[in-house]
């Protein structure tokens, strides 16, 4: 080869990797923008100090509660919880706000009234609200159809694909109520991206729209409506609805017309790993220490808690992390009680919160009981929640770092644990409002 040849060459060579350079670069920043964006739009909207800026376990170390402290110690033990997170209000006032345990034990911190937490399936309560904010702008209905012409994901990239007629069905409301038909025969589709990716010979896992065109090709387990099956999918179609309706991201949305108006700036969207953690994010300790293939199909192995899953991509279904405060707050914006002012009306609230003899699964809440106490639990590997909120005007909200492998005999006794705790130091809680 000529010199004038290699020249040529090596020229080339350097100029197709500067081009390269510069384009990963650019992507890198667009992606980097973004999340800034993100960010700053979940953060701002607030001026001076507010009540989540002098929040601490300091407010509540009080005398009084020493031996409700040590009741939460033993439970903690008994579960071998690495950290929890307290918060209780009376008639929308916060009474009491603590953190127990360790937030990230490996660098010795300890948690806090105001540590985050991923909060799983509590999210779906987040999602539900801000439903019934959109069908109070009259931007739908719950009889609203989801797929087809007229319906609101009416793109012909979904609408061609469907295969079970049934599925032009499906309304918003069966999708509050998990009763979509959505079939979890072959797993939940929300917890089995490198599965899927290796069926649908994917590269990379699939976006929220693309799995949804690959579940929605599947036949119905149901008929929309005559049925229930607890579905995540069905809840993060939902944070689609919320996406085609407004022009924003589910998060972006959320964040200005419920967190906001509700009072709440520290709640956060979930990230998958710890290096992409929220500064006052907790670490999650899984209940074993067996490592799985990361969800994204690279072959790497991992954490459970941290890779394992996609929690980001759950979105409304259990995409979010917050303090048991924030998520007090946002019960006390939706309960029609008047001291923290209400982001629904009384009507939404009724209809989030309505009671069936036939059917305890409301509407957000995983049950409105006949006798005016609502529930809603929160399950992941890395964490669980539990909000109650009584007739009585409390609400009590724990939130743990720490995956449980008996998940729903934990929450039970985690309910238990609620009820002694109310029993015996409800009195002694002081008459005060930390908001």
């Amino acid at each position: 080869m000529r010199k004038s040849d290699i020249r040529n060459t090596t020229l080339y060579i350097a100029g197709f990797a500067i081009l390269t350079f510069i384009i990963i670069h650019i992507i890198a920043s667009r992606a980097a923008g973004k999340e800034d964006e993100q960010e700053e739009a979940i953060a701002a909207n607030h001026e001076g100090i507010i009540w989540s800026d002098t929040l601490s376990n300091n407010s509540s170390d009080i005398a009084a509660t020493k031996k409700m402290d040590s009741e939460i110690n033993q439970f903690m033990g008994r579960w071998d919880l690495k950290g929890m997170s307290l918060a209780i209000t009376h008639n929308d006032s916060l009474v009491y706000a603590k953190g127990y345990g360790w937030a990230d034990k490996e660098i010795g911190r300890k948690m806090e009234a105001t540590s985050i937490m991923r909060i799983a399936s509590a999210s779906k309560l987040v999602t539900a609200v801000a439903i019934m904010k959109l069908i109070e702008e009259g931007k739908f209905s719950l009889d609203s159809k989801v797929f087809g012409p007229d319906g609101i994901l009416n793109d012909s990239s979904f609408t061609n694909v469907i295969n079970d007629p049934r599925a032009f069905d499906v309304t918003v409301d069966h999708l509050l109520r998990h009763k979509g038909g959505f079939s979890s025969v072959m797993g939940d589709p929300m917890f089995r991206t490198k599965d899927i990716m290796a069926m649908e010979k994917l590269t990379a896992p699939p976006s929220n729209e693309e799995l949804t065109k690959i579940v929605i090709k599947r036949k119905l387990r149901f008929t929309p409506g005559v049925g229930r099956k607890y579905s995540n999918f069905g809840y993060m179609l939902l944070s689609l609805i919320i996406e085609k309706t407004t022009g924003q991201s589910y998060w972006n949305y959320v964040n200005a017309n419920v967190l906001q108006p509700a009072g709440i700036y520290n709640m956060r969207p979930a990230t998958n790993y710890y290096a992409d953690r929220h500064p006052k994010e907790v670490k999650y300790y899984p209940p074993d220490n067996e490592l799985v293939e990361e969800f994204n199909g690279s072959g790497k192995m991992v954490e459970r808690v941290y890779g394992g899953s996609n929690v980001n991509g759950l979105m409304g279904a259990g995409g979010w992390t917050a303090s048991a405060a924030d998520i007090a707050r946002l019960v006390a914006a939706i309960d029609n009680y008047p001291v923290v002012d209400n982001i629904l009306t009384p009507k939404s609230v009724n209809l989030l919160t309505e009671h069936d003899d036939h059917d305890k699964m409301s509407r957000g809440w995983s049950e409105a009981d006949a006798y005016g106490k609502w529930s809603r639990t929160g399950t992941l590997s890395s964490t669980h929640t539990l909000i109650e909120r009584f007739p009585t005007g409390e609400c009590w909200v724990l939130i743990t770092n720490s995956g449980v492998g008996k998940g729903h005999s934990f929450s039970r006794d985690l309910s238990r644990l609620v009820e002694r705790l109310r029993s015996r130091y409800n009195g002694s809680l002081p008459a005060r409002n930390l908001w």
